[in-house]
């Protein structure tokens, strides 16, 4: 994922080569959580089940091969492609804290489910800010 502009502060100077050395020397260019590969185009279901050409088998949303088989019923209409784009992401959230540990190589979705309380948070505070601007400025008086 893109780093905002007004976050880029909060990375070390040399985030891009940190960044590089997760995704593509200790992850090998796969995301830790779901084995996705970076830069190819997959089809998946949308439930995180997805199809692994170099295995030939479908993989679930922890990158382990499926057992049982699909029916056709769960293919049709349901099969979608996506490219996927590893990112470095950070455990912990906390963007000072550069251990190895606690850097993972993602794609986007396992990024964004990583990330979902944490965007919700932000979500929250910043429709809570807005309204208490309006109230602030615009107030809920009349005008006389």
């Amino acid at each position: 994922m893109p780093i905002r502009p007004e976050h880029r502060f909060f990375y070390p100077i040399d985030w891009p080569q940190l960044s590089d050395a997760i995704r593509f020397h200790r992850a090998r260019g796969r995301c830790e959580e779901c084995a996705r590969p970076h830069l190819q185009r997959v089809f998946h279901l949308g439930d995180g089940r997805w199809w692994d050409p170099e295995i030939a088998s479908w993989r679930d949303g922890q990158g382990r091969k499926l057992r049982q088989r699909l029916r056709n019923e769960d293919l049709l209409g349901r099969v979608r492609v996506t490219k996927v784009v590893l990112a470095a992401a950070h455990r912990d959230h906390d963007t000072a804290n550069n251990q190895d540990a606690n850097l993972a190589a993602f794609c986007q979705r396992c990024h964004m489910l990583h990330d979902r309380d944490e965007h919700q948070r932000r979500r929250w505070r910043t429709l809570f800010r807005r309204k208490a601007m309006g109230d602030l400025f615009h107030g809920s008086y009349p005008i006389s």
